[in-house]
This record gives C-alpha cells, structure tokens and sequence, in this order.
C-alpha cells in the first residue's frame, strides 16, 4: 500500500498584489491536493481597516497525499519571488 502522509504548509507572501497571481496558480495547479486552505492577513505594525490593506499575508494549507505530490507543489512555490514556505510532515 502506497504511504500517505499528512502535510501541513505555511505560505508567507511578501507584496502580496505583484506575487499573488503565480501563487494562486500553483494552488488551482495542486487543488485536487489540497484538503483545507486558509488564508491570513499579516498585520504588522499598520492598522487594516476599510482604507488600507496589509501587503504581505499567509496561507497555511493541509494537505494529504505522497512525498512526491509535495515536493513538487513546495517546490513550485519555493520558486516564486517574495513567497517563504515551511512546513510540517505527519507520517501514517
């Protein structure tokens, strides 16, 4: 039986409007992948409110699957400008 392993994976996004775009599309890329997905505003040292947002944010996503599914989509993240990725692996 092919191992499973639970992974659970923490996106920080620098100047979330120019990076956004390609992260989004590596996460429609791996969205049969993805079991659950939320995503956080970063606020800092600013207020957010109705006249500003903040420009960095974070996702964390679990994800369940092989050891090859997730390295390839933290690679892929890995590879885009302003975005940092860790992450926690459960082994069943």
């Amino acid at each position: 039986m092919k191992k499973r392993n639970h992974y659970i994976v923490g996106i920080h996004i620098d100047d979330r409007v120019s990076h956004v775009p390609q992260v989004q599309e590596i996460l429609t890329k791996f969205g049969c992948f993805i079991k659950t997905r939320i995503g956080l505003h970063d606020i800092g040292l600013h207020d957010v409110g109705e006249s500003s947002c903040s420009s960095n944010g974070i996702i964390i996503v679990e994800l369940l699957g092989d050891s090859g599914r997730f390295e390839e989509f933290t690679s892929a993240l890995s590879g885009v400008d302003g975005v940092d990725v860790q992450y926690m692996v459960f082994e069943h």
